[in-house]
């Protein structure tokens, strides 16, 4: 793994942090302007990765209500950052994947405050 910490971890490809945000605030998930301030300050700040590009927020899924709202991909140049934004639901979907480390539990900790989520599951995956 690029500028990994850990030296017992040299067989890493990568980490994917895996976050479901729930009862966030409705305000920020359902704001184009917001979504994109919340990646590139995650990316620049938090985990500090070079950005690929801008970031693209398209909002789609207008047939259902459980589908309609914003996505986010923001290439980095170790890999990328997703997310889908449900209004319905009030929750976010957040992944990101990175061939160079980063500090999960602090990542976790920012999404949650930035969405205001009330509730949150992280699931870590090994990259090998």
């Amino acid at each position: 793994m690029l500028h990994n910490p850990n030296p017992h971890e040299n067989d890493f490809y990568g980490q994917e942090l895996i976050l479901n945000l729930y009862d966030c605030d409705i305000k920020k998930i359902s704001s184009g302007e917001e979504i994109k301030k919340f990646v590139i300050t995650l990316c620049d700040k938090v985990i500090k990765m070079k950005r690929y590009g801008e970031p693209m927020i398209p909002y789609f899924g207008l047939e259902e209500p459980i589908t309609a709202g914003f996505s986010l991909v923001q290439l980095i140049e170790t890999s990328s950052v997703t997310g889908h934004f449900s209004e319905h639901k009030k929750s976010c979907y957040i992944n990101i994947f990175s061939c160079a480390w980063y500090d999960m539990e602090k990542t976790a900790q920012f999404c949650q405050d930035f969405f205001g989520a009330k509730r949150m599951q992280a699931t870590f995956l090994k990259r090998e």
